[in-house]
């Protein structure tokens, strides 16, 4: 048996279940006892809680991490760390992982692919702002609920990975499918990184296969570095064009050809929404005669420029010939020779030379008829660049037909010293050549000096922080020197140099050494509760009072848990019976038959009347079971039914006994799959014989003669209006 399973971290988070197994970390499912809320707590292994470097920066880490607060992410609730465990509280995912879902699909059609990926570039674009880049996108670390949401995982644990010491591509065992051909080649990884990622991702939506794909990890590294992926039409023509420019233009190897956000992203990505026959022309095909796509070609190649002149210096288009050429070959095709006269090549050069020479004529003829009235009415239009991220230098040589010009003094940013953060004209806008473009240039991120708060009390040393745009983050320990509540240590040290917003932990002292056991108080009388914590054993205590059927005045919870050691003058919360009794949410599971299709609705009753009801549920969505909480005080018998949402037929599931001051449920009668099969809702299996049970109270629906009740009891017959229910991404776009 697992020996985490059952414990308390800090007196509050208590481990049920082992729910998946990592590399670095075991994540487990808990209950969080003070905000009577399930949670998933991912605790470090040991053979990474005893490297102290390691967990100094998995601390920093995960402080930093938990300034993310998007809907589309995984929230942060709480870090914990003491010398025998280091955990994070997470929120728990009733849901499967995207990996599964498209395992499961195979090819997915475009409208659930994009309303997925929108989902992940938001995520990102929130982190990326922030500082932090997930370094590790796949679809085993994207979770997704029943209604469709999605939600990354692991922020920041790539990054911590390669850190260690681990090479790229060892690192990426396992992810290396998505990963970016810089973070192969160990190169620095940013926001761009993880596009790449992205665009991979939605390759294998579309088509049911990976770009690149072998059983050798390293082969698939050198081919994210090397090789061309085939076109996404070649292996589903179905594709819409503008999609596949978006998929090519975000698996770019060169990253200043790749999108430069995930804004960008979106951004072309709605416009498919709005007009999914729009062709963006970032890429061309090669064409043959015909017309039509070359098969030998198998994948688009970059517009360039129609002229051996070409600004990037790799390519030129010849448009008689129709083919591409590299600028070292000088546009030359080599082929076979033949036996000629002598006479012939002569005679050709004579006549190649006659005409370049009446083509310079003719070209500066026309150049001097032309030019003024070029110079005047006809400008051409070029678009501007995406230039936040370059140096002014940088931008002036990539985008010479621009005026590029600073404005201002440099300003502290988000982005790196000497780069440009800010532009007044748009990226993809075209503008005439010459056309002026302000930008201001980045300081860097504001840095601040952490203040000496040695000896002071905590409330004070957190506002000396705050007060420098600083975040404070208290651990206690044990400290003699110090009187109790004080700082006595900081992480960072006082006077170190760190960027503005950083996190400095403040160490604040308990006072004494001296060691008390805690017992059990639950049960006590508050009185006498408080004699034996302030008496005996010098805790501080501090009662809350709370809903309970117990008597009036009885304790009924704990914050440290009996037999725990703890400094003396230690707090300790008491929770203390009002005699009111509790209210509170009980999660009632329902497990879906495997054959099971459909939309479904799960409402549940006491005493006949309608406590609860589920939203519309596809269980194809679902990972093999629905939850729904209800709640209620005291312990109560509550009948769940099942209604197929199309038919309006609807069927009894069964009958449960619920706990709801102490969160347990308990089968009275239960026949999941016989309801599924009464209302519709299995392919081909028949329904089964009732089971038998020994107890079955269920109370009869509370009716009268003349008037219905204010919520109708379970139906048999499926009710004459029931609308037709339309789930996201059948008919029209899926909302975001």
């Amino acid at each position: 048996m697992d020996n985490n399973i059952g414990k308390r971290l800090d007196g509050r988070y208590e481990i049920t279940e082992l729910i998946g197994v990592g590399g670095m970390a075991d994540v487990y499912k808990g209950h969080d006892l003070v905000d009577n809320r399930v949670v998933a707590i991912k605790i470090l292994k040991k053979e990474y809680s005893e490297n102290e470097e390691f967990l100094r920066r998995f601390r920093n880490e995960s402080k930093a991490i938990a300034v993310l607060s998007h809907p589309n992410i995984v929230k942060i609730y709480d870090v914990g760390f003491t010398e025998k465990i280091q955990y994070i509280v997470m929120e728990y995912i009733d849901g499967i992982t995207l990996r599964e879902y498209m395992e499961n699909e195979k090819i997915l059609n475009w409208k659930d692919s994009v309303h997925f990926i929108i989902q992940i570039l938001r995520a990102l674009q929130h982190a990326h702002d922030r500082g932090i880049f997930h370094r590790d996108i796949k679809p085993q670390n994207i979770m997704m609920l029943t209604d469709g949401t999605i939600k990354v995982m692991d922020f920041g644990i790539a990054k911590f990975a390669r850190e260690d010491g681990k090479t790229a591509t060892n690192q990426a065992i396992g992810s290396v499918h998505y990963i970016s051909p810089e973070q192969a080649m160990g190169d620095e990884t940013d926001a761009k990184s993880d596009i790449y990622s992205v665009g991979i991702m939605l390759y294998e939506m579309l088509t049911g296969q990976k770009p690149f794909d072998t059983d050798n990890p390293v082969s698939v590294a050198v081919m994210h570095m090397q090789s061309n992926a085939k076109r996404p039409k070649d292996l589903n023509p179905e594709i819409l064009v503008g999609l596949e420019e978006i998929i090519l233009r975000a698996i770019e190897k060169d990253t200043n050809k790749r999108y430069q956000s995930a804004s960008e992203m979106i951004r072309d990505i709605e416009k498919v929404k709005t007009n999914p026959d729009i062709v963006f022309g970032y890429y061309t095909s090669r064409v043959n005669a015909g017309g039509g796509f070359d098969s030998a070609t198998r994948f688009f190649k970059p517009v360039v420029p129609a002229s051996p002149n070409s600004e990037d210096g790799e390519y030129y288009y010849d448009e008689e010939d129709d083919e591409y050429y590299d600028e070292e070959d000088d546009g030359v095709e080599y082929e076979e020779e033949e036996a000629k006269s002598i006479f012939f090549p002569i005679l050709s050069a004579v006549t190649i030379v006659v005409i370049l020479v009446g083509a310079f004529f003719v070209t500066k003829l026309v150049q001097g008829a032309f030019s003024e009235t070029n110079n005047k009415n006809n400008k051409t239009e070029i678009v501007v660049g995406n230039l936040v991220g370059m140096t002014l230098d940088e931008a002036k040589q990539k985008y010479p037909k621009l005026n590029i010009k600073m404005i201002g003094s440099p300003e502290y940013s988000d982005y790196e010293a000497d780069v440009i953060f800010w532009q007044d004209i748009e990226p993809d806008k075209r503008v005439k050549q010459g056309t002026e473009v302000k930008v201001k240039i980045s300081k860097g991120k504001q840095k601040v000096k952490v203040p000496n708060v040695i000896g002071f009390n905590f409330n004070q040393a957190q506002a000396m922080l705050e007060r420098d745009g600083l975040v404070a983050s208290i651990q206690y320990a044990t400290n003699e020197e110090e009187e109790k509540n004080n700082v006595f240590k900081t992480e960072p040290e006082a006077n170190t140099e760190v960027e503005k917003g950083s996190t400095v932990i403040l160490y604040v002292s308990q006072g004494n050494s001296k060691e008390v056991e805690v017992p059990k108080l639950i049960g006590k009388t508050i009185e006498k509760a408080r004699k034996e914590c302030e008496e005996t054993l010098e805790l501080i205590v501090v009662v809350e009072e709370v809903n309970s059927s117990e008597p009036e005045g009885t304790v009924v919870g704990q914050s440290i848990s009996a037999g725990t050691r703890v400094a003396a003058k230690t707090t300790i919360t008491l929770q203390v019976s009002n005699g009111v009794p509790a209210t509170s949410k009980v999660n009632v599971k329902f497990n879906i038959p495997s054959d099971a299709t459909g939309r479904f609705i799960f409402s549940l009753y006491i005493n006949g009347s309608l406590i609860k009801q589920s939203d519309v549920i596809n269980v194809a969505y679902t990972s093999g079971s629905v939850t729904v909480d209800v709640e209620g005080s005291g312990t109560q018998e509550v009948v769940a039914e099942l209604r197929n949402a199309s038919t309006g037929a609807t069927a009894k599931i069964g009958v449960f006994k619920i706990n709801f001051e102490e969160g347990v449920v308990s089968v009275i009668s239960e026949n999941t799959r016989n309801a599924f099969a009464a209302v519709g809702g299995l392919e081909t299996a028949p329904v089964e014989p009732p089971q038998t049970t020994t107890k079955v109270t269920t109370p009869p629906p509370v009716t009268t003669k003349t008037d219905p009740p204010a919520t109708d009891p379970p139906a048999t017959d499926p009710p004459a209006t029931d609308p037709p229910v339309t789930e996201p991404g059948e008919d029209g776009d899926s909302e975001e």
